[in-house]
C-alpha cells in the first residue's frame, strides 16, 4: 500500500465498503463534493492519501471546509487504522456518543489533584453515570510518596502509571492538568474525543507551565481557567471549549490563587464532560492577540535587585514565588534569604529616626518598636520579619547578632554603608530552572 497500483485489490468484506469508498456516518461538509481525500487519483500514493485523511480526521476541517468545526468521533476514529465500522474507533472498540466516559488523567500537583478529585467523585456517583473508568498517569518524583496526584490516586485505589508508561487500556477522552510534558500526536489520536487540558489562565494569556506565578508576578487583576483541547508539539495552543474569569484577590499569593482556580477548573471540567460532544463542536480558536508566555522561573528570579525593583515589584515577587524559593540577597559577602516580608506601616515611615538618615537602595535599618528590618528599595521600603543566615533568625536576632556588632565596629559608618547587595548568581546556577509552583507544592 506504499504506492498506487493498477491491479485490483481483494474483494471487499460483505457489508464493508472499500477504504476508497464510503466512510462511516454522514460525511462532513468539507468532503461531500469532489474526490475522496483517500482516492489514489492522479498518481497520488495511497500512503500520502492516508496521511491526508488522518490530517482531516484528527482535529479540524481545513479552511475550505469550514474552519474550526470539529469532526465527529467516528471520523476521528478513522485516523487510527484507516477504515472502521460506524461507531467504532480504529482498534475495533465502539466509540461512545454519550456518558459514561472512560477517562485517562494526566497530572502532578495540587491544582491537578483537585481536578482528579472531581473526576473520582463523579465516578463514585452511580446515579449520574458520568465517569465509568478512571486511570491516572503522573511523573516520577524524588519523594517516596510521589506528587499530590499520585498520593491521591493511590489513596483512592485508582490505577496509576508513571510517565512515559500510559497503560494499554481503552479510553474515550484524556484529561491533562499541570502535567508539564508534551503529548505526541500518536497518543492524542488514541482518544476518540481527544485530550482536554485544564489550564489556570485566560488563554492565550500565560501559555506555559507557570501561569499562576506570572499572574501574581505581573499584578494581573483578572484571571481565570480555560478548558481547551490539546494539540501536539506545542503547549496551550488548542481550541477553547470553556473559559471563565475571576478577579484576583488583592495581595493574594500564588498558593492562595491556585486554591481558587483549582476548584473553578474542577467544576468547569465536569461541566464540559457532561456535554462533551456539544462542547467539542462549539470550540473556538484562541485569539492571535494578547498572547503571553509563562515559563518556569529560574533561581536568578529570586535575587532581589534593590536598585531596580520597587517595593510593589518586590512584594509581587514574594507573593508569586516565596513559598517555593525564598527571596535572596547578599549581606557582607554571605547569601541571606528573606523569609517573611511585610508592608511597612505609614507611621514607621514618618519616624524621624528613619527620615533623617541618608540611605541608598539596600540599606538595612532595624526598627525596634515594630521589631522588623527595614530595607530601602528603588522607591520606598519593605519590612522583613525573619531571615535565614546559616539558620533562621528573627529581625531582632539578626540585629543583635549582626547589625549591632557591625555598627559597634564601624561607629563612624553611615546607614548607607550597612546594606544588602544584589546577589549575582553564577550564570549556570542563575539559569537553573525551578519547577513551576504547581509541581513543587506537595
Amino acid at each position: 500500500m506504499g504506492h498506487a497500483s493498477n491491479q485490483a485489490g481483494p474483494a471487499p468484506v460483505a457489508g464493508r465498503p472499500r477504504l476508497s469508498g464510503l466512510l462511516p456516518g454522514p460525511a462532513p461538509p468539507a468532503l461531500r463534493t469532489g474526490p475522496h481525500p483517500c482516492a489514489p487519483a492522479q498518481g497520488r500514493p495511497r500512503a500520502e492519501a492516508m496521511r491526508v485523511l488522518v490530517r482531516r480526521c484528527c482535529g479540524y476541517l481545513p479552511a475550505s471546509g469550514g474552519a474550526g468545526r470539529r469532526l465527529g468521533p467516528h471520523w476521528r476514529a478513522v485516523a487510527g487504522l484507516g477504515w472502521c465500522p460506524s461507531g467504532e474507533d480504529g482498534r475495533g472498540a465502539r466509540v461512545r456518543e454519550k456518558p459514561p466516559w472512560r477517562v485517562l488523567f494526566f497530572g502532578t500537583d495540587r491544582f491537578a489533584r483537585e481536578a482528579l478529585r472531581a473526576l473520582h467523585a463523579a465516578r463514585e456517583n452511580k446515579e449520574e453515570e458520568l465517569i465509568e473508568k478512571l486511570e491516572v498517569v503522573t511523573v516520577p518524583s524524588p519523594s517516596p510518596k510521589g506528587l499530590p496526584v499520585k498520593q491521591y490516586a493511590v489513596q483512592s485505589q485508582l490505577p496509576v502509571y508513571e510517565w512515559p508508561d500510559v497503560g494499554s487500556g481503552e479510553y474515550d477522552v484524556g484529561v491533562v492538568a499541570s502535567f508539564g510534558r508534551l503529548l505526541s500526536e500518536a497518543l492524542i489520536l488514541k482518544f476518540p474525543y481527544g485530550i482536554l487540558n485544564v489550564h489556570p489562565s485566560c488563554l492565550p494569556r500565560w501559555r506555559g507551565p507557570a501561569p499562576i506565578i506570572h499572574t501574581v508576578l505581573h499584578g494581573d487583576t483578572v484571571t481565570g481557567v480555560t478548558i481547551m483541547q490539546i494539540r501536539p508539539k506545542r503547549f496551550d495552543v488548542g481550541p477553547i471549549l470553556k473559559q471563565e474569569t475571576v478577579p484576583v484577590p488583592p495581595k493574594s499569593t500564588a498558593k492562595e490563587l491556585e486554591a481558587v482556580l483549582s476548584r473553578l477548573g474542577a467544576n468547569m471540567l465536569i461541566s464540559v464532560l457532561k456535554n462533551l460532544p456539544a462542547s467539542l463542536n462549539s470550540g473556538r480558536q484562541q485569539p492571535t492577540e494578547g498572547v503571553t508566555h509563562a515559563p518556569k522561573i529560574s533561581a536568578g528570579t529570586s535575587c532581589i535587585k534593590w536598585e531596580e525593583q520597587t517595593s510593589e515589584q518586590i512584594f509581587r515577587l514574594y507573593r508569586a514565588i516565596g513559598n517555593i524559593i525564598p527571596l535572596q540577597t547578599l549581606w557582607m559577602d554571605n547569601t541571606i534569604k528573606l523569609l517573611d516580608l511585610v508592608e511597612v506601616n505609614s507611621s514607621v515611615l514618618t519616624d524621624p529616626k528613619l527620615t533623617g538618615q541618608a540611605v541608598t537602595p539596600g540599606s538595612v535599618i532595624y526598627h525596634k518598636h515594630s521589631q522588623i528590618l527595614l530595607v530601602c528599595c528603588k522607591n520606598g521600603w519593605i519590612g522583613v520579619q525573619s531571615v535565614m543566615l546559616k539558620k533562621t533568625l528573627t529581625a531582632t536576632d539578626f540585629y543583635n547578632g549582626y547589625l549591632h556588632p557591625w555598627y559597634q565596629k564601624n561607629s563612624q559608618a553611615q546607614p548607607s554603608q550597612c546594606r544588602f547587595q544584589t546577589l549575582r548568581l553564577p550564570t549556570k546556577q542563575q539559569k537553573k530552572k525551578i519547577v513551576a509552583m504547581q509541581q513543587c507544592i506537595k
